[in-house]
């Protein structure tokens, strides 16, 4: 691999910002916000319809950071982020950052009234296309099939041009006590599976 495991919080947040100015392919050829603002979009998404579900609003506000941790690596972003922020935010959150790219394969498959945007329409291929009848019935057993697919709504949304939203520095305080009850889980050694890599979303997502 060619990055680092996220350290701190303030690592993640400093990478975040980064993000502004940085798009999804390097042309900037693809969705019409870049990854900053993107992801800003799907946080305050998430938030609204899951305000009880703070790991799953920050895999939203980070799930495409793959995009710069490994530029121009469509296939494995999912993959790529999930890796990267495990150890800081544990399991889950990491499995839904993986699990984005899957649930945009189910959608494909299950959802006749799906609307992709051009760039997520042309990205499906490479990413395996629509899931199989089997890999959608493994998909949905998935215990956070349900947020996967809040968040792949969420991503589906959010990419509206100039659409105001909190700015990044609100969302530290989550990241904190995301953080923070991964480290008293590591603590009290009571912690989630880790991301299987032989899951449901995982192997979709190969």
């Amino acid at each position: 691999m060619t990055y680092d495991r996220i350290p701190s919080v303030d690592a993640l947040m400093a990478l975040l910002a980064d993000c502004e100015d940085v798009w999804d392919t390097p042309d900037r050829t693809g969705d019409p916000v870049d990854l900053l603002d993107h992801g800003l979009q799907v946080a305050a998404l998430l938030a609204a319809s899951h305000p009880d579900d703070e790991e799953l609003q920050v895999a939203g506000l980070l799930h495409d950071i793959g995009h710069c941790l490994v530029p121009a690596g469509e296939e494995g972003h999912g993959r790529h982020g999930a890796e990267a922020v495990e150890g800081l935010l544990g399991p889950r959150v990491a499995r839904l950052v993986a699990a984005h790219i899957p649930a945009k394969r189910y959608l494909a498959a299950a959802d006749p009234r799906l609307v992709l945007s051009p760039e997520s329409a042309r990205t499906l291929g490479c990413q395996g296309g629509p899931m199989t009848p089997a890999e959608a019935a493994a998909f949905e057993a998935d215990p956070d099939f349900p947020a996967a697919i809040a968040l792949r709504r969420a991503d589906d949304a959010g990419k509206v041009v100039g659409l105001a939203v909190a700015p990044l520095g609100t969302w530290r305080p989550v990241v904190e006590r995301v953080a923070t009850g991964r480290r008293r889980d590591t603590r009290a050694g009571v912690l989630p599976d880790p991301v299987p890599r032989a899951s449901a979303a995982e192997a979709a997502a190969q």
